[in-house]
């Protein structure tokens, strides 16, 4: 293991989190607020001098082996945590140790599920800081890394294989160097868009910018204690329900559709399967809250229902009714719909909609060729025929999911967590959808959970947005060698 090459690697990703520590000090110097100077300035010290250690002190080195390649991408992850909350336990407040890691990691990998009761009363610059750990983590740690590693760098292909699900450059010609600019340039140019849209309906530049961060990336975080409910404007809860979606869409879809001026990108059938269950969702979300007199009018449902729908399933997690007081059948929808979340390709968590197709696609052919032994059939997508050694990495992916699933739910049971809180919080978190249902609901708060529940939740959280495998890499070699 060449821990020199993976030092420099990781101290780059450090670098990352400084400069917007640094963003953050300048807001809370220019706001006179006196609190956040000093974990400011602290914070953003001890992770320059942690990530420019390596780049003065150790020598450049050639490439780097798959084992490498995984160590660095999760190290990148955890240290971005654990120097992550070093403004919040600086802080204090309600900022536990606990508390301050479950902020962090939330926002790193775009969970949005929060320990803070009041939001609002936080010094601004700590607000941005929040926010700005989703741009981050939407990107993702590593892609930052990726983008300035030359183009013909056996490393630069290494980590984009590793970093990159394979289901995201799927359907798609563009080579591994050119897919790291394709999906950086798409995200910041929504970044860049939903600013604009959002200071055109009205919202505040500093409320515009941390909310820009949150829906682009997926994230869940908001400057108000009441979300986007807080603004009772309704352009700005469609601007954000465009972002939503787009956010949830393949990046490289939108790449070549901006490009080409065409439409045909959207003859995708991972698309319209996408699309249909968020209408199909959203129709039957609504009409639940109608009929039950949640929503006295049908448009309100629809507009209720539609926006909730797209935050869960988009795994954004931002708000405009409280989904605590609904009914049981709606309040359990979409908390399955955000189980399966976005496209491949996107800032979302999950199962992705690609691999559930994929198994809804392969469970028909097997069943079909059960009934009738002579059927010849086979799985196809998007035209393609996709042999059994194409499908079953994502059929495993998905048992693997539900594994880790059921043993977190029982874990969170056994340190304390309520029933239903251990089950949703688990099933919110390792999707990255960040709220839940009822005192952990979209404008509940994970304060009051216990401890070590908080703890089995930010693992949660990890593992969905690096998508398992990387982890479990990592720990097998941890335990190769301990075992020789």
């Amino acid at each position: 293991m060449n821990w020199k090459t993976i030092s420099r690697n990781v101290g780059f990703a450090l670098l990352v989190s400084a400069l917007f520590m640094l963003a953050a000090l300048l807001i809370a110097i220019l706001d006179g607020e006196d609190t956040a100077i000093a974990p400011l300035s602290i914070s953003f010290l001890l992770t320059f001098i942690s990530g420019i250690f390596p780049f003065i002190f150790v020598r450049k080195t050639g490439a780097i082996s798959m084992r490498e390649g995984y160590v660095i991408i999760v190290l990148s992850w955890l240290l971005s945590f654990v120097f992550g909350m070093l403004p919040y336990v600086l802080w204090g407040g309600p900022f536990t140790v606990i508390n301050a890691w479950f902020e962090s990691v939330s926002g790193f990998t775009t969970t949005g599920a929060s320990i803070l009761e009041d939001v609002e009363a936080l010094p601004k610059a700590l607000v941005f800081w929040r926010s700005a750990t989703h741009f981050i983590g939407g990107l993702g740690v590593v892609v930052f890394l990726l983008l300035i590693i030359p183009s013909s760098s056996p490393m630069r292909l290494r980590l984009t294989n590793m970093e990159l699900s394979s289901l995201s450059k799927d359907s798609y010609n563009a080579r591994a160097n050119e897919t790291v600019y394709i999906f950086s340039s798409i995200y910041l140019g929504m970044n860049v868009l939903a600013f604009i849209l959002y200071l055109l309906a009205g919202m505040p530049a500093f409320d515009a910018i941390c909310h820009t961060f949150s829906v682009c990336a997926t994230g869940g975080f908001s400057t108000r204690n009441m979300s986007i409910a807080s603004f009772g404007s309704l352009p700005v809860t469609l601007v954000t329900m465009f972002f939503m979606y787009a956010s949830s869409l393949h990046f490289g879809m939108l790449y070549v559709a901006v490009v080409t001026k065409s439409f045909k990108p959207f003859n995708n059938d991972v698309f319209k399967f996408y699309t249909g269950y968020l209408l199909a969702g959203t129709l039957a979300v609504s009409i639940a809250l109608w009929s039950n007199g949640v929503n006295h009018s049908l448009d309100s449902a629809l507009l209720d229902g539609a926006f909730q729908v797209l935050s869960y399933t988009s795994t954004c997690g931002l708000a405009i009714c409280d989904n605590s007081t609904w009914p049981m059948f709606p309040s359990v929808l979409i908390m399955v719909m955000g189980m399966m979340c976005g496209m491949a390709g996107s800032t979302t968590g999950g199962l992705k909609a690609d691999r559930v197709l994929l198994v809804f696609k392969s469970l028909w052919v097997h069943i079909r060729r059960s009934l009738n032994p002579s059927w010849v059939g086979e799985v196809r997508l998007n035209g393609k025929h996709l042999g059994d050694d194409d499908v079953e990495p994502h059929v495993l992916y998905v048992a693997v999911f539900f594994m880790i699933f059921i043993i977190s739910i029982l874990l969170c049971l056994a340190f304390g967590a309520e029933n239903g809180n251990a089950i949703m919080g688990t099933l919110s978190c390792l999707d990255n959808v960040g709220p839940a249902a009822g005192s952990i609901g979209s404008l509940g708060n994970y304060n009051l959970e216990p401890t070590m529940a908080k703890f089995m939740y930010s693992i949660d959280m990890f593992m969905g947005r690096v998508e398992i495998y990387p982890v479990l890499a990592v720990a097998s070699f941890l335990f190769s060698r301990k075992s020789r």
